[in-house]
């Protein structure tokens, strides 16, 4: 059975028509606009007609271009590829090559190649300038962000025939689908939304399957030759990072590792009171509002939950709809206590970026805000250093995975289950599109990001019971 796929929804938000923003950067007046589904013979007929061609599709051999920009050079066209980032690297050269052979072959002199990207540098006034918004490039970028090898020669250094490609894609057709075949690509970062759906027969591994050893090269030729379990490991075929360690010692020890005196000795940092904070956020490709940059990310909503030393908990959600970064900035500061632990879930790749962001943003601000990052400790250090591993964890040491460890209904009651499904019920509200019950919208949102940070106490205080059994 297929997975039910959800309903596409970009990671990055794109409100803008961005062609239509390019075209003012490169003077675009008059000229031909193509659409999906147009019949390749409109885009030929509109190289007689008109300067610049916009979106324009191309077909050769029955390969379907779509060439972004092009604009007429004497006896030749000048083409633009129009990147939506803000530095194009040489590792799309496929997609380049392949428009640039389509067109050739249809007899399109080609001049000059460039890229149209976005401009790190440009910081949004009370309206948004297209022409500081862009820059236009002869050069792809390097790793280090700085032009290097020229776009054309790099496109022509890199292009080959596609004859033979496209016969033996043609013949593809006429053969049955193949067997899943299991590339790195499938696990990266997170599983793959159908990765079950490929490889059934792995759905119900065991927790301690050896299959779930972390960034092991060999676990697959291990687990083919036998070696079914973590306990069954070759010494002489692991990396021998701390987390494989972990992971191999508790299968061995019935299904749990814990080095209780790094645990302690980490608990030891944890200070009351201890402020547990989770903060969701929007990032967009072009600046809405002023003062942003492109890509720049919008905080909308954080949670607190603060933990006493007498076992009081207090609990506040702080959302707002559209832009009210200082008022958040400001609620933060007046919230959380003056003294203690602020504590987070990969603090360093989320949190206290966040509030260095808005540190920046408002300077006047910055003294208290910094001050709670100088306070900050992540609490998935203990699980991604191998301090702690439960084989329930199957390899992975996401909150909503540690939570479900514990006896509690944790997320499973909740209607928003994952981030990116909060941030697009955010993006639906602050559009105001589709969102007959804003307050239950409203009431989800909270109650997601806030179970968060609910999670992060119930999680710390099982930290706490495992170094206390050991003291007895």
């Amino acid at each position: 059975m297929q997975a039910e796929k959800r309903k596409f929804q970009p990671f990055v938000r794109l409100d803008e028509e961005v062609s239509e923003l390019a075209c003012i950067k490169l003077g675009v007046t008059n000229h031909f606009l193509g659409k999906q589904g147009d019949d390749a013979s409109l885009a030929m007929s509109a190289l007689q007609e008109y300067d610049w061609l916009v979106k324009a599709r191309f077909e050769y051999e029955q390969l379907r271009i779509k060439a972004p920009f092009l604009h007429r050079n004497q006896d030749g066209w000048d083409l633009y590829f129009l990147f939506v980032g803000l530095f194009p690297h040489a590792d799309d050269m496929q997609f380049y090559c392949d428009t640039v052979w389509v067109l050739e072959g249809l007899n399109i002199r080609i001049k000059d190649i460039y890229m149209i990207h976005l401009n790190k540098n440009y910081r949004r006034g009370k309206e948004l300038d297209p022409h500081e918004l862009f820059v236009v490039s002869s050069s792809f970028y390097n790793d280090k962000n700085n032009p290097t090898v020229d776009v054309k020669e790099a496109i022509y250094d890199n292009m080959h025939d596609l004859h033979y490609l496209l016969e033996q894609m043609e013949k593809c057709n006429l053969e049955t689908v193949g067997a899943a075949v299991r590339k790195p690509q499938c696990m990266t970062r997170q599983k793959c939304l159908y990765y079950d759906d490929c490889f059934p027969q792995e759905k119900g591994l065991p927790d301690n399957s050896i299959l779930t050893l972390i960034a092991s090269r060999y676990k697959r030729e291990m687990y083919e030759e036998g070696r079914i379990y973590l306990r069954d490991a070759d010494p002489e075929r692991i990396e021998g990072s701390a987390q494989q360690f972990a992971q191999i010692q508790a299968d061995r020890n019935g299904g749990q590792y814990v080095d209780y005196n790094a645990l302690a000795n980490w608990l030891g940092y944890i200070h009351y009171p201890i402020t547990c904070i989770d903060f969701e956020w929007e990032r967009f490709a072009i600046p809405p509002y002023e003062g942003m940059h492109p890509y720049d990310v919008l905080p909308f909503e954080y949670s607190l939950h603060i933990m006493h030393e007498d076992g009081r908990i207090e609990h506040e959600v702080y959302l707002n709809i559209h832009d009210n970064r200082k008022d958040m900035a400001e609620h933060l500061i007046r919230a959380i206590p003056k003294e203690g632990t602020v504590l987070a879930y990969n603090a360093e790749g989320a949190e206290k970026i966040r509030i260095q962001e808005l540190a920046d943003m408002y300077p006047e601000y910055a003294e208290d805000l910094l001050h709670i990052n100088a306070r900050m400790e992540d609490l998935q250090l203990p699980f991604s250093t191998g301090v702690i591993y439960d084989t329930r964890m199957k390899g992975q040491w996401s909150l909503k995975t540690i939570m479900a460890m514990m006896d509690d209904p944790g997320y499973h009651n909740l209607d928003i289950q994952q981030g990116m499904d909060a941030v697009f019920e955010w993006r639906n509200l602050d559009k105001n599109v589709d969102n007959e019950d804003i307050e239950k919208s409203i009431a989800d949102l909270k109650a997601y990001c806030g179970m968060d940070t609910y999670a992060m106490t119930v999680v710390l205080k099982w930290l706490f019971e495992l170094v206390q059994k050991t003291s007895l």
